[in-house]
């Protein structure tokens, strides 16, 4: 090794112990044997002790063919041999490893299990599901939850004088309970008043009650009462860490009036305004929450 390094010998026949940072800057050439038996990392390492000075440089990489003259690879091995191939310039190594982590796979992290088949579903999908299993293990995760329960002194419903037809009445309130967005509930609202009419007080309460029960069922909310005179109890099963990141996105000066406790936050003094005011609040609030969720949501 000494001897090559000095000038003193123009070839060195060596293992893969040079890629450890072997620098010779006159070295402008090297041919790898059997380059399908190592790994994306190492075949970048080995190219790299080559064209570390001005002069062109040239890395030749040799595998077997079959009798027939045809390529005696695995599938990973092409692959591995095309990306070394293909990223060539400078500052490739991020692109190398991303590209190395699709091959290969980057194992189950938060398992026994180290073995992984990221290129099945993506990096991007990968990286979101671990994102979603740590959340789980930290208990961020919200909850899921059958129905939400709204218990306010709230007068909603569709009055008798406003759509007079009996099934047509029915038929309206099977819509709003069938609707499963805000766009949906802001159609039937369009398609009522085109159809009846201004909507009184209490149908227009109806829908808004609807909406909160949307969004408080979405972030893990499974029931909305009035606790005594002064305060609103929203019951949930969610963990204090999951209710954490919900309470994040609310401005500064509310987040103190919301009491985390086992199975409940107490919204405090919330109890002492009016049914309508109390339900417009929550709306506001906890749309403010629901930005807390992931996209797909």
């Amino acid at each position: 090794m000494l001897t090559f390094s000095a000038g003193e010998a123009d070839i060195l026949v060596c293992t893969t112990i040079i890629e450890s940072g072997l620098d010779i800057p006159r070295v402008n050439t090297i041919l790898i044997e059997d380059a399908q038996k190592f790994g994306l990392s190492q075949l970048y390492q080995l190219r790299g002790r080559v064209g570390r000075a001005g002069v062109q440089a040239h890395a030749w990489l040799f595998y077997p063919t079959t009798a027939s003259g045809g390529v005696a690879l695995t599938d990973e091995a092409q692959k591995r041999l095309r990306a070394i191939q293909e990223f060539t310039q400078l500052g490739s190594g991020y692109q190398l490893a991303m590209r190395d982590l699709e091959i290969r796979g980057a194992g189950d992290i938060l398992g026994a299990e180290q073995s992984g088949q990221v290129n099945a579903i993506g990096f991007d999908l990968y990286t979101e599901m671990l994102e979603e299993a740590i959340r789980e293990i930290k208990g961020q995760e919200i909850p899921q939850v059958d129905d939400t329960q709204i218990d306010l002194s709230l007068t909603a419903f569709i009055p008798a004088d406003y759509i007079l037809d009996l099934d047509q009445k029915m038929a309206a309130y099977r819509s709003v309970a069938a609707a499963n967005s805000r766009e949906e509930l802001n159609q039937i609202e369009i398609d009522w008043s085109d159809r009846y009419g201004a909507i009184p007080k209490a149908g227009l309460q109806l829908l808004r009650m609807m909406e909160l029960k949307q969004i408080a069922k979405k972030i893990g909310f499974s029931r909305i009462k009035v606790e005594g005179k002064q305060h609103v109890v929203l019951e949930t099963p969610m963990e204090e860490p999951a209710w954490n990141l919900l309470k994040e996105k609310l401005p500064n000066h509310l987040k103190s009036r919301f009491v985390f406790s086992k199975g409940k936050v107490t919204v405090r003094g919330l109890g002492v305004l009016s049914a309508d005011k109390q339900l417009e609040s929550l709306i506001d609030w906890l749309s403010k929450m629901e930005n807390a969720l992931p996209m797909d949501n």
